[in-house]
């Protein structure tokens, strides 16, 4: 690798772990640019699980206040992600290369359409609520389990705007700050990468090189991330994880 392609690696690191941190959708930085140093498309999305991981951590700690009193709904939600995580890294190797491509534009246009209209949609399910004499399960019940364990199939596979998916289907089914959820988002994001991660390590081949890159750059990016990303608005946060996620969508509908 020459030195011109390790540095546009290292700097996809640290924008893909600022981005992930917040919104989600790293990947469709530091995807393309593996790609352009000439790693073949399975390397590139195994050498970017693995390289990621440190971001996923390094957002999650740079959220634990969010996270004070969900230790028990981050250990539900996160068994059902360390599940799907590890199916979707089997599937990446088993699966042809092309077997997501019709159903992920689909899953994020969705996803965004649920963020964006978030509080219309809370108001609803509360009025529903408070018409049937029900209060909201803290863990999201049943559905959220299975949907979030569905979307980490997904993210063990390719990842781009997972956290996206994380978000649309938290804000519809708790009734929690969209900081708060980000929080989770982080930690459920940083299981799947790293099942994923560990599987690929015995199963798949990677480029050392371009992993060391991504680790440091998405660890200092997910931190400076995670600082900057707390201080947002639920609308300003909001319409940022529906920017990106458009910008996604796009990019997903072009490859």
């Amino acid at each position: 690798m020459t030195p011109e392609a390790m540095a546009a690696v290292f700097a996809a690191g640290v924008g893909a772990g600022a981005i992930n941190s917040v919104v989600g959708s790293g990947t469709l930085i530091t995807f393309p640019v593996l790609l352009a140093t000439g790693l073949p498309p399975v390397t590139a999305t195994v050498s970017n699980a693995l390289g990621l991981i440190p971001g996923s951590i390094s957002g999650a700690i740079g959220y634990r206040q969010e996270l004070r009193g969900q230790g028990r709904r981050v250990l539900k939600l996160g068994s059902g992600a360390l599940l799907g995580g590890l199916a979707g890294a089997a599937l990446l190797l088993t699966l042809p290369a092309d077997a997501f491509e019709t159903i992920v534009p689909v899953l994020v246009g969705l996803a965004l359409l649920l963020v964006a209209f978030q509080p219309q949609i809370g108001r609803l399910v509360q009025r529903r609520r408070a018409r049937n004499g029900t209060s909201p399960r803290r863990d999201g019940g049943p559905l959220l389990f299975t949907g979030l364990t569905l979307a980490s199939v997904y993210g063990g596979y390719f990842t781009a705007a997972q956290g996206i998916i994380y978000l649309s289907l938290m804000g519809m089914l708790m009734d929690e700050p969209l900081q708060r959820l980000n929080a989770v988002k982080n930690v459920l994001a940083a299981v799947v990468n790293t099942v994923a991660a560990l599987f690929f390590l015995f199963a798949a081949d990677f480029e050392w090189t371009a992993v060391g890159l991504l680790a440091v750059g998405s660890g200092l990016g997910g931190y400076v991330g995670a600082k900057v990303g707390r201080r947002f608005s639920p609308a300003v946060l909001r319409a940022l994880v529906v920017t990106v996620g458009t910008v996604a969508l796009v990019q997903l509908l072009l490859r």
